[in-house]
């Protein structure tokens, strides 16, 4: 079974729909070092979340993850990883912030618990949960 995770990027960087229009990118540009170990734990064929930081501050779409991952091509530091991504889908609705922390089922949820980490494990549980707020 793949695991799931949540990317978090900025739409006015690089947005859900521009991961749509390329059909697929190299997700790179994490340096925090607890998302840096989620993301070399990353596998080809894991599930994706996509969340728009900023102003958003939302889930916005599914993406499937194409490869294990890399060292950063465009980095000399050994450290930094990448992985390919290709989109799954938009979501029926955006599920806000504000609502995941709404949720009891949510609470330990790491994007609630830790709101600057980019990368991310979600639970089996969890991700059934945000599914379901997705689709309204």
């Amino acid at each position: 079974m793949p695991n799931k995770w949540l990317f978090k990027s900025d739409p006015e960087h690089y947005s859900y729909q521009d991961l749509e229009r390329d059909r697929k990118t190299v997700w790179d540009g994490i340096s925090n070092n607890l998302a840096l170990k989620h993301l070399r734990n990353v596998r080809n064929g894991d599930e994706v979340m996509i969340y728009h930081s900023g102003g958003e501050r939302a889930v916005v779409g599914l993406a499937e993850v194409l490869s294990d991952p890399y060292p950063d091509p465009k980095k000399k530091e050994a450290r930094l990883v990448v992985v390919d991504l290709t989109a799954s889908g938009a979501a029926a609705r955006p599920v806000t912030l504000d609502e995941i922390k709404e949720q009891r089922d949510l609470k330990d949820f790491d994007l609630v618990r830790l709101p600057r980490l980019s990368v991310m494990p979600v639970s089996e549980k969890q991700w059934k949960a945000l599914l379901a707020l997705a689709k309204g």
